[in-house]
């Protein structure tokens, strides 16, 4: 982490919570360009024992002491009890990028307490940094608060120059293993090979690196000591520093990393394995999902739970094809692990957490902007990148509901800021346009609920300097449902936050279709069953996955005659039907949109009307494609290739993108229109210039619409 955030551009403080015993691994550090090395024990900032750990109470206190000095940018913490304390630091908050690995890794452990800890960690976290996209997917399902922030940041290989395996195995086989010798790491078993493997008549030798033995069991450590020791064709090197343990395991031809089955279920990546393979070392391993997906499914050199069956994939090694396969599939995985990769990953997260200011704005006299509204939840992204922004000082006023918000606060902030944002065209809009001050401008976002509602013909245009909509169709029918100006509407898409939403997409996804949100009824989930049941009749391998609040989870809906009924039409129709009932699933509502669309390959909108939907835009950004029934201005927003005129000809289009085998160049096409159109990057621009500038957005072409001329 530390080279990766030098390399990426940061002057970087690493501050150890131990005393040097050995500089193994502080020495490599200690030449970096840009990197400081902080030895609090040898520097005398420890208080009372200077021979133990930090704990973490120390390490935050300590942190906050050099942080008041040198006022760090973000503040980089692994481990959950470290990341616990830094999270309750006010003065940390919002600049920590939590390295996120010991953690609870399944439902059975994720207690209440461990759910409030974590969630505690990611709202004073800027990023939750996740090794695995696995780890990702969990912690995004269990804790909402980390949707949005979690990003990928694998284990990182650096190998010493020049340093590389010999591409074939010797006459007799050297196995290597590196790191920490531990019960469920196998490492005792593993000294059963060399005898194991003789007796079968193939010579070998067991090279293990390291010198830290688990002590959790002294029986155990006092077995493994001695196998290091006695164990016939064992040579144990001890601790060595980290080059050096790369430049032996080079000299050897096989890397093991066999553990036990309880640990198939990890959610982390063995960086061992990605060191070994990077060297150009065949690795051993357990078989897991995680591991068929990096190495692929018929890699020849996974082993099952004995030590007999690792030697059954040691001699297929020795068979010079078997080992040229292993060793290229282990080196070109590697390959997404280089420290340039990383530090190319830490810069997009900078580029997010520091962008540079924005042309217009003073630092020294920072533009000050308020947000206004009931419900922020459509704004989020676009509130965080302003007030990311330098030359900004951004407050919210967020109003309890509709009407209901603290007078005094929202008079002082109308009287306080340069630039008024009114998140819907409601009562907030005419209270800021009442007290709108000379010089002052003030843009309304208004959404398809206000447009029908009395407000808009209550607000005085002439004190708004902007009115936005998120499609072209809506801005027309503002400007003549409304009567205002036609230069005052303006249009700014719908945000698609492309970065977080592209996800490996999961086996099978193509027969996947979903929906997101399927009250009130003029989303018709009626219509979407109809495509899947003509889906189902050609292939039963389609599904439906709902993901939603239920119907009667909104009194304002379920207290409706008849919007109960057509529920109650539609469920009794799924229940009963041969080809609906196995083929409905109904997920959880939850922020967790990115990791559900990772099993979602096309994302149907069959309602009656939208001002923009933006849930197929969001599955094409994931990599899917969307199936948008041609609801008014539906073909101002999306391409006319991925709009029908009813559910016949959707249903018709899906399967033959995925009967002909189309569906990776369609899902292709669609997430270059929509990244192109509605990048969360590119929409912040946009808002940025209204914002900072004034500028309005000339209006733009709709996406695909040059692609197809």
């Amino acid at each position: 982490m530390t080279q990766a955030l030098a390399a990426a551009g940061c002057e970087t403080t690493l501050l150890l919570k131990a005393p040097v015993r050995t500089d193994r691994l502080v020495a490599p550090l200690t030449g970096v360009p840009g990197v400081t090395v902080r030895r609090p024990h040898e520097e005398g900032l420890v208080r009372g024992d200077r021979q133990r750990n930090l704990d973490p109470e120390q390490a935050v206190e300590l942190i906050t002491r050099l942080d008041a000095e040198w006022r760090f940018d973000l503040i980089v913490v692994r481990g959950k009890a470290l990341a616990t304390v830094a999270a309750h630091s006010e003065a940390l908050a919002g600049r920590l990028w939590t390295y996120l690995t010991d953690v609870p890794q399944n439902v059975t452990d994720l207690t209440a307490t461990a759910v409030s800890e974590l969630t505690d960690i990611a709202v004073a976290s800027r990023f939750l940094l996740c090794q695995t996209e696995e780890l990702r997917g969990f912690l995004e399902s269990s804790v909402p608060a980390a949707c949005g922030k979690s990003v990928l940041f694998p284990p990182t290989v650096v190998l010493p120059e020049g340093v590389q395996a010999g591409g074939e195995p010797h006459g007799s086989l050297r196995l290597v293993y590196t790191g920490k010798f531990a019960p469920r790491w196998n490492t005792l078993e593993m000294t059963e090979l060399p005898a194991e493997l003789e007796r079968r008549g193939v010579a070998a030798e067991l090279h293990m690196i390291g010198d830290k033995i688990h002590r959790d069991s002294a029986d155990w450590a006092k077995r493994m000591g001695r196998a290091l020791e006695e164990a016939p064709g064992v040579v144990h090197h001890g601790g060595q520093p980290r080059a050096e343990a790369l430049r032996k395991s080079a000299t050897c031809d096989i890397g093991l990393s066999w553990r036990d089955p309880e640990l198939d279920a990890s959610l982390e990546l063995s960086t061992k394995v990605l060191e070994l393979g990077a060297l150009g070392l065949p690795v051993v391993l357990n078989r897991t999902p995680m591991h068929e997906n990096l190495l692929g499914a018929d890699y020849p050199l996974f082993a099952g739970a004995d030590v007999a069956s690792v030697a059954d994939a040691c001699e297929l090694a020795a068979d010079p094809g078997v080992y040229a396969l292993a060793a290229k599939r282990c080196q070109d995985a590697a390959a997404a692990y280089t420290l340039e990769r990383a530090a190319g990953r830490l810069r997009d997260c900078l580029d997010l957490a520091l962008p540079a200011a924005p042309a217009g704005a003073d630092p020294r006299r920072p533009l000050k902007v308020v947000i206004a509204g009931h419900d922020l939840k459509f704004f989020t992204r676009l509130a965080d990148h302003l007030m990311s922004l330098p030359g900004l000082e951004v407050r919210l006023d967020e109003w309890e509901g509709l009407r209901t918000h603290d007078q005094y606060r929202s008079r002082e902030l109308a009287a306080w800021a340069d630039v008024v944002i009114c998140e819907w065209c409601g009562p907030n809009a005419l209270f800021y346009a009442k007290h709108k001050r000379a010089g002052q401008r003030l843009v309304v976002r208004l959404h398809r609920f206000e447009l029908y509602a009395e407000w808009p013909r209550k607000l005085d245009i002439d004190k708004v300097d902007a009115v936005v909509c998120v499609s072209p169709y809506y801005a027309d029918l503002t400007r003549e449902k409304a009567g205002w100006p036609a230069d005052k509407v303006v249009v700014l898409p719908n945000w698609v936050d492309d970065a977080q939403l592209a996800r490996p997409k999961l086996p099978g996804a193509e027969f996947t279709l979903g929906m997101i949100g399927i009250a009130p009824s003029r989303k018709r989930i009626d219509r979407g069953l109809d495509v899947l049941a003509e889906l189902r009749r050609r292939d039963p391998r389609y599904t439906l996955a709902v993901k939603s609040k239920q119907p009667w989870d909104y009194w304002w809906i379920w207290n409706r005659p008849e919007e109960r009924a057509y529920y109650e039409r539609t469920y009794r129709r799924i229940q009963r039907s041969e080809l609906l009932a196995e083929g409905v699933v109904f997920d959880p509502f939850g922020p967790d949109v990115a990791t559900w669309l990772r099993r979602v390959g096309f994302m149907l909108s069959t309602s009656d009307d939208e001002s923009f939907h933006l849930a197929p835009a969001e599955c094409s950004a994931s990599g899917g494609v969307p199936a948008v029934l041609a609801w008014p201005g539906a073909d101002t927003i999306y391409s006319r290739r991925w709009v029908h005129d009813d559910v016949e000809a959707m249903a018709d289009a899906i399967h033959g993108i995925v009967a002909e085998g189309r569906f990776d160049a369609a899902r292709s096409a669609a997430r270059a229109e929509i990244v192109d159109a509605y990048a969360l990057r590119r929409v912040c621009e946009m808002w940025t210039a209204l914002v900072v500038r004034g500028e309005k957005p000339e209006q733009a072409a709709r996406p695909g619409q040059v692609a197809n001329a």
